[in-house]
């Protein structure tokens, strides 16, 4: 059972911080910025297990060394396998572009792929160049939809809150009373700043733990006395 919060709590609680009243257009304007402002915040500091997806949808073609995926599809690109077999996943290294244009400038050589670089945000290359059709894994991470009156709950919101109203927090603040020393409270939003940063300390450690990124690479919280590491 999650203590989250759902999309309507979430502008109240806002609100109430903010003290202003939810009816407020102007609140009501700023609310698709601030949830943007606030999810796009935790996504760039936090790797979230959660934005982890695999695509499917694409396939080489022989003799043609590019592959192109929807522009949106990922933010980073993590892994890339070709599957042979129809299930057997055989994962490839990346590598530079560079590397493959002087290792496989041209398909005389093709056969199935080992390497692959990314050329930009939608079009992967590999090497050597394909010798058939081989069905791609591509596995990277995504941007879930944001909070809003029709999604009404997202990750963030129900595991993560605490992190989500102070980074909301510090964007409704600055709204209302800007950064700079003429402002009428010019610690508001660095105090929310300062909560944010101490509150992402945990959420990064959490998120460690669950890619057994932790310590002595296990999903176990840091121990401050246990020293050394049992390796």
């Amino acid at each position: 059972m999650t203590t989250g919060v759902d999309y309507t709590q979430y502008v109240q609680q806002i609100a109430n911080l903010a003290i202003v009243p939810v009816s407020d257009p102007n609140y009501q304007i700023l609310l698709p910025q601030m949830i943007t402002y606030a999810e796009n915040r935790i996504y760039r500091d936090l790797d979230l297990l959660s934005t982890v997806q695999p695509y499917n949808q694409a396939a080489t073609a022989s003799g043609v060394r590019t592959v192109t995926i929807p522009q949106g599809t990922f933010v980073t690109i993590q892994n890339v396998n070709v599957l042979t077999n129809t299930s057997t996943r055989n994962p490839l290294l990346p590598v530079t572009k560079e590397f493959l244009d002087a290792t496989w400038g041209s398909p005389t050589s093709a056969a199935q792929p080992k390497y692959f670089a990314l050329l930009n945000d939608t079009a992967l290359i590999f090497g050597p160049w394909p010798n058939a059709i081989y069905p791609l894994e591509i596995v990277g991470t995504i941007r879930p939809d944001s909070l809003s009156a029709t999604n009404t709950t997202t990750f963030i919101s129900l595991y993560l809150p605490d992190l989500f109203i102070m980074a909301s927090m510090i964007f409704i603040s600055a709204y209302q009373r800007d950064f700079g020393r003429q402002s009428d409270d010019p610690q508001m939003a660095m105090s929310y700043e300062a909560q944010y940063n101490a509150l992402l300390k945990g959420a990064t450690v959490e998120e460690f733990r669950k890619k057994f990124e932790s310590v002595g690479w296990t999903s176990m919280s840091p121990s401050p006395v246990a020293a050394p590491t049992r390796g």
